[in-house]
């Protein structure tokens, strides 16, 4: 379990755990942010307009965090205030542009400090980490799963009959491809964070 962390590495877990935090209210702010902008201020009444982790994840997601290190957050978006689908795509779209800019960032600091100052391996641990982890939470939102931002992506074009059957369905899957495949996408966007930053060392050498 994460919990385990605190006691052989506090720092490691506090980083850590600090690091995923960020990312998920970031995530969240900018569905909130977004909404505002294309009409909806359901989310920044609700007071969703910041980057507390106790309005943006709750307390619940911050114990999970601590315990599992599993964590999640949600804002409320009122689809009646929404009346484009263009709107209703670019708010759904928000929260993962923010994870793939803070993966960007993430990975251009790691970058800086290995070129300047490789021998502070801590630091390049945890922005490399900051990194990977924005790509994953990037691709877990994008999974055609109710409760996902690829869901409300996914309905806007295709609303099926059935859509309470299929709802369930794809949330079972869902719950398999979290036990199964969760390591496949992590070592994917650890490849993608690696490959990026050999290719950017390549082109200053």
């Amino acid at each position: 379990m994460f919990i385990q962390l605190l006691f052989s590495d506090p720092r490691l877990f506090a980083a850590t755990a600090l690091v995923v935090i960020f990312s998920i209210c970031a995530h969240e702010f900018m569905h909130a942010y977004i909404a505002l902008k294309n009409g909806d201020p359901t989310a920044a009444d609700a007071g969703h307009l910041t980057m507390s982790p106790f309005k943006q994840m709750g307390l619940w997601s911050l114990i999970t965090l601590c315990l599992v290190g599993i964590a999640w957050g949600q804002v409320p978006v009122n689809r009646a205030n929404l009346p484009r689908k263009s709107s209703r795509i670019l708010v759904a779209l928000a929260g993962v542009s923010a994870n793939l800019g803070l993966a960007v960032i993430f990975t251009l600091l790691t970058f800086a400090v290995i070129v300047f100052a490789n021998d502070n391996e801590f630091a390049i641990r945890i922005l490399y980490f900051g990194a990977s982890i924005n790509l994953v939470l990037l691709a877990i939102n994008l999974f055609p799963v109710p409760g996902f931002d690829g869901w409300n992506i996914l309905m806007e074009f295709w609303r099926p009959k059935q859509s309470s059957e299929l709802a369930n369905g794809a949330f079972f899957i869902m719950i398999m491809l979290l036990f199964f495949g969760i390591g496949y996408i992590e070592a994917i966007a650890s490849w993608l964070v690696e490959s990026t930053i050999m290719l950017l060392i390549g082109v200053i050498s």
